[in-house]
């Protein structure tokens, strides 16, 4: 079972992924919409401090040209594109670098016009909201067709829930990004608990762990 961990923002949370020996981990690129977006001059650190081992993905929405030719010269393995592109821009783009095209429950009727791309090398299905943490019916994704291409699992996925999320759809792998993140809490009333941020080393180890069991 493949495992991607999505949405690093901080050069320790490399050594997080790195001990788990996970398949791909991500860093959102060119959409400041998301909490977790970085420059890729910021991006680059975190890259250098992955195992080689471990696929680097560049997550995005509706990038241009340009956007994934910088991300190509950047050294990511993949780009992760969600929303919609017009077919001459994909066809640029995919010719470019290896592509992960991203659905959710507002657009999964058009996984058939992205099966003649070659260089879309797998999807990930996502929940209504990417990013938020939130689940959907995974039923949904019983009846879709299985070809070649990878088909990667998102959306509210956490330690608590992946087992039965594997066991209903049964893709080829899983990501996660919220659900290995600090849960915010208030801090307490003497003041001793920082907001923490990011990645929760803990979590992070649970989920691996939840998976591979």
């Amino acid at each position: 079972m493949l495992i991607k961990i999505c949405g690093l923002t901080r050069v320790e949370e490399a050594a997080y992924v790195n001990r788990n020996q996970v398949d791909f981990a991500g860093v959102v690129l060119f959409f400041p919409k998301s909490k977790r977006n970085l420059t890729i001059e910021a991006a680059k650190p975190i890259m250098t401090a992955l195992d080689p081992r471990i696929k680097t993905v560049a997550v995005t929405v509706q990038p241009t040209v340009e956007q994934v030719r910088q991300i190509r010269e950047a050294g990511f393995d993949y780009v992760q594109i969600h929303g919609i592109l017009e077919e001459g821009v994909l066809e640029q783009i995919q010719a470019m670098m290896p592509v992960l095209k991203a659905f959710n429950l507002t657009d999964m009727d058009r996984l058939a016009t992205y099966e003649r791309f070659a260089g879309i090398v797998g999807y990930v299905f996502d929940a209504a909201e990417p990013g938020s943490g939130k689940t959907f019916d995974w039923n949904l994704l019983r009846e879709l067709p299985r070809g070649k291409k990878l088909f990667l699992l998102a959306g509210g996925l956490h330690a608590g829930n992946v087992a039965e999320a594997i066991r209903v759809v049964q893709p080829d792998g899983v990501d996660v990004s919220s659900g290995v993140e600090y849960i915010a809490r208030p801090e307490e009333p003497d003041g001793d608990w920082p907001a923490r941020t990011g990645k929760d080393p803990d979590r992070v180890d649970a989920f691996v762990r939840n998976v591979r069991a």
